[in-house]
């Protein structure tokens, strides 16, 4: 079978027939809204937990009584656990968007990522600038200043209160930096105290244009702008005390062609490995190209860290050899019983004489949704690494955490029958010296019970600290963080 970017997809492995499948529970929609003042709790929650862990899932997969294409797709719902005196609350509450109250009428009104739109929404488009906005925020969330947000890949992020999870309004920029789409992975820069981040300008000339956003102020400040005859698809880039690098990996579209089209945004680009992959590596300071590199091609989704050693530049990633992965996330397929083949661990080195750039892997693990002790170490070299995992070949879906020391390290997992954790979240233990003193988290479906748990491991041990049990099942999600004043 061939994927849309004519690439054979015989490399994914199915499950034997008949061979019973629990992770498409996780797909299943979830309608209900919940508040819960203590849940129970198994184990001793460290004392200094004091704050609240807010996840963002894809809950609403299900329009007009027919799935909808993709997972990343998904309606939005927030998921909050509130730690704090050794206990526990869970909250969840839909993002209250445009794109939800659509979903609710059976319609999918907006451009999606994957997900085929009503066709008479492009009988009205002229051209891409009077595309109605996605303000379906289901990938991640962030603090600007005292603002609390939801993010997607369209820059319009949504506000929402920490404390009730209501839904507060769209963040406008007024600012004359555009954009079309950007990331929803922003970097947080401690010693200016704003988020950093780039948009794609499509056009007749496009361009990749980076930007700051200091904490509490209404307009972005341009730091670069990139021409680009095609642009890419990235997901998120790379930075380092000096450096912000964008990583085009040769997925791309004509401007023209996305225009044009009358199919989701993702299938409107094409993959063209004999591009290479291209590292565009952006003085931050100056704004000045400093440089663009090429090396293999490749794609991904999430880098991890990157930092500066000597006169080279360091970047890791979750890495595919394609982005065939893309495909084998629609719903149905996860409904279903097509295995994924989560990415690999891998280091690009860039050389200071402008040479080659080298790649290595660093772990045998395949994983993805990797994070580290961000606080720590973002833009430093590091040695810790948390991700989910498939713990062998005959898994179906990501039922294992791992800690992987990096470069070339061991590694340390957890695993439990049956169940399926998500993405690790490092919380700091208050004080901690160490790269790894503190706690990782991780909302983990228990198919058998059919219901979630947080799960709290010793991020150093990585032994079960507690968990907490949750009264229904939460789907398969994104990206969450913790925030320790909104407790």
């Amino acid at each position: 079978m061939a994927s849309e970017w004519g690439l054979a997809t015989a490399s994914a492995p199915t499950v034997a027939a008949g061979e019973r499948v629990h992770r498409g529970i996780g797909f299943e929609s979830m309608e209900e809204e919940l508040r819960v003042d203590r849940l129970p709790v198994s184990g001793d929650l460290p004392e200094w937990l004091d704050g609240t862990l807010v996840r963002v899932t894809p809950a609403l997969l299900d329009i007009g009584g027919r799935p909808i294409r993709h997972w990343f797709d998904g309606l939005a719902m927030l998921n909050a656990f509130t730690l704090g005196g050794g206990r526990v609350a869970y909250a969840s509450r839909f993002l209250d968007s445009e794109a939800y109250r659509e979903a609710r009428k059976g319609h999918l009104n907006y451009l999606a990522f994957g997900s085929d739109p009503c066709r008479k929404l492009f009988k009205r488009l002229a051209t891409l600038f009077h595309a109605p906005a996605n303000d379906n925020c289901n990938v991640n969330l962030t603090r600007l200043g005292e603002r609390y947000v939801a993010m997607t890949e369209s820059p319009l992020p949504l506000e929402f209160d920490p404390v009730t999870l209501e839904t507060l309004g769209l963040r406008r920029f007024s600012d004359g930096v555009g954009g079309h789409v950007t990331s929803a992975h922003p970097h947080y820069d401690p010693e200016r105290d704003e988020l950093v981040n780039y948009v794609t300008h499509f056009g007749p000339r496009s361009s990749y244009r980076v930007f700051a956003l200091p904490s509490g102020a209404q307009e972005r400040r341009p730091i670069a702008s990139v021409d680009v005859s095609e642009p890419a698809y990235m997901h998120s880039f790379a930075m380092t005390e000096r450096y912000v690098v964008l990583v085009e990996f040769p997925l791309v579209v004509d401007p023209l062609r996305l225009v044009a089209s009358d199919r989701p945004f993702i299938h409107s680009f094409r993959w063209h490995p004999e591009r290479g992959t291209w590292f565009q590596v952006i003085d931050r300071h100056s704004g000045r190209l400093a440089g663009r590199f090429e090396s293999e091609p490749f794609f991904a989704f999430h880098h991890v860290n990157a930092f500066e050693r000597g006169e080279e530049l360091v970047l890791d990633v979750v890495a595919y050899d394609d982005p065939s992965i893309i495909s084998l996330l629609e719903v149905e397929r996860l409904r279903g019983v097509t295995q994924i083949c989560p990415g690999e661990l891998r280091r690009y080195t860039i050389p200071a004489d402008g040479g080659p750039v080298s790649s290595t892997s660093l772990a045998d693990t395949r994983m993805e949704l990797p994070r580290i002790n961000y606080a720590h170490s973002n833009t430093r070299d590091y040695r810790f690494v948390y991700a989910a995992a498939m713990a062998d070949s005959a898994s179906d879906w990501f039922d294992a955490l791992v800690k992987v020391s990096v470069p070339g390290g061991p590694t340390t997992t957890w695993q439990e029958p049956g169940c399926y954790p998500g993405e690790p979240v490092f919380i700091p233990a208050p004080g901690g010296c160490d790269e790894d003193a503190g706690v990782v988290a991780s909302v983990v479906l228990d198919a058998g019970a059919r219901r979630s748990f947080l799960l709290l491991l010793d991020a150093a041990t990585f032994d079960e600290v507690a968990r907490a049990i949750v009264p229904h099942r939460i789907p398969f999600g994104f990206h969450g963080q913790y925030f320790r004043e909104a407790g």
